[in-house]
């Protein structure tokens, strides 16, 4: 018994560093854009996630001076 699953071709691309942070930033900003359309209301994590927990870590390393925010322009380049 033979296989009907056909190759496909795949295809390379070279992009720059500059290219590819481009690339990224824009799928990023596509995607919570899309995320921030559908929820106009405020949502509540579960304490015992770790999503949560991620949250909880980041506030205390901020409270501590261990994280530096950017500005929207400066993540943007607007």
């Amino acid at each position: 018994m033979s296989d009907n699953i056909t190759a496909t071709q795949e295809t390379k691309v070279t992009l720059s560093v500059q290219q590819l942070e481009h690339l990224i930033r824009k799928v990023v900003r596509e995607e919570l854009i899309e995320f921030a359309s559908q929820e106009l209301g405020i949502f509540h994590l579960d304490k015992e996630s770790s999503l949560y927990q991620d949250m909880v870590d980041i506030l205390k390393r901020k409270e501590s001076g261990q994280l530096k925010f950017y500005t929207h322009e400066e993540i943007w380049n607007e």
